[in-house]
């Protein structure tokens, strides 16, 4: 952690410090927030030249990490595929500050901790009162 706190971080680099994503998954979301309308598996492995399941797999992890949103298209003779696009950023930001949030309340209580179990304590003796 202090190797990235050390670091000068873009804002891409949220995405990997928060959810641990890869490059891949960062030109993924890249691609889908500039894109016009949203765009199916096979479209993103198209744009990104990477095989199918590549780019499924970067597709998973973003929207496992929730900066994605599945729509499913129907077909009218029946049957669906599904597209995808990038969530509202100020949504995603909102839950990256609230995960932000607790992390520091967690790391604060932990620090606490350390401080109670290996800091300095000074033993009083009890007084004899005669």
């Amino acid at each position: 952690m202090s190797e990235m706190l050390r670091q000068d971080m873009q804002c891409e680099g949220l995405l990997e410090c928060f959810h641990n994503l890869k490059e891949m998954d960062k030109n993924v979301f890249r691609l889908l927030h500039d894109a016009d309308e949203p765009l199916t598996v096979d479209e993103i492995a198209a744009e990104i030249d990477r095989e199918r399941s590549t780019a499924y797999r970067s597709v998973k992890r973003l929207l496992q990490a929730g900066f994605l949103q599945k729509e499913q298209v129907n077909y009218e003779q029946g049957g669906y595929y599904h597209v995808y696009l990038p969530r509202d950023a100020d949504d995603v930001a909102q839950e990256m500050q609230r995960m932000l949030n607790d992390w520091y309340a967690q790391m604060g209580q932990l620090i606490g901790e350390f401080s109670d179990k290996y800091g300095d304590t000074v033993e009083q003796t009890p007084t004899v009162e005669s």
